[in-house]
């Protein structure tokens, strides 16, 4: 397994951007709950990305639950010294990734997650995420609402092209699709192997933070 760590320091956040690489992608953690589709409800869970099965009799396969890109913030408290009990995690769906990577030089976007959404608690606890351009660069700025807290970190032009571009190549793994197009040697099944394997953090795992 490769691991690729990139790391986008400020006068007052950090953000970290790390990858396993394995059969799914992840940017410090991308989170994929899957299953496969038949008449049984018997489940395996994929450790390598994440991912939920469920095997059939007929072998089709359908997409539980995309998976999502967590970004992780930490505040500056001093020169390349970071507050690292203080950090703030944003997930980004798949239509968020897509956003991004299709946002032009001059174009602004921003995500607003709540979990309590539709429910009497609803407005109580936020986060924002937002992009803006600055000159030739851009800025990336969580935003969470409960507690007042705002980070911010400039990006270059190269870095955010190096995010869009693996934004892009993660995709059609969060999604799913690597398992429709993966070539299968002869003779195995269209269904994972069941395996006990160690689980991924999901995308609710963004409201720990």
């Amino acid at each position: 397994m490769t691991k690729l760590a990139r790391f986008l320091p400020s006068r007052n956040l950090l953000l970290r951007c790390s990858f396993n690489i394995k059969d799914a992608f992840w940017i410090n953690s991308f989170s994929s709950h899957r299953g496969i589709s038949s008449s049984a409800a018997d489940y395996v869970t994929d450790g390598s990305s994440g991912r939920s099965y469920a095997n059939y009799t007929s072998g089709a396969s359908k997409v539980e639950k995309n998976g999502v890109v967590l970004l992780t913030f930490w505040p500056a408290i001093g020169q390349r010294k970071y507050d690292w009990q203080k950090k703030q995690i944003f997930a980004l769906s798949p239509t968020e990734l897509g956003s991004l990577i299709s946002l032009g030089p001059a174009e602004h976007c921003e995500f607003l997650h709540d979990p309590s959404m539709k429910s009497s608690l609803e407005g109580q606890v936020k986060k924002s995420l937002s992009i803006t351009p600055l000159g030739n660069d851009s800025a990336v700025v969580n935003t969470v609402e409960k507690t007042n807290e705002r980070f911010s970190v400039p990006v270059t032009r190269a870095e955010f092209t190096v995010m869009r571009t693996a934004f892009s190549y993660v995709l059609p793994h969060l999604m799913g699709w690597d398992q429709a197009v993966r070539p299968r040697e002869a003779n195995t099944p269209a269904s994972p192997l069941k395996q006990q394997v160690e689980e991924r953090p999901n995308p609710d795992f963004e409201w720990g933070r």
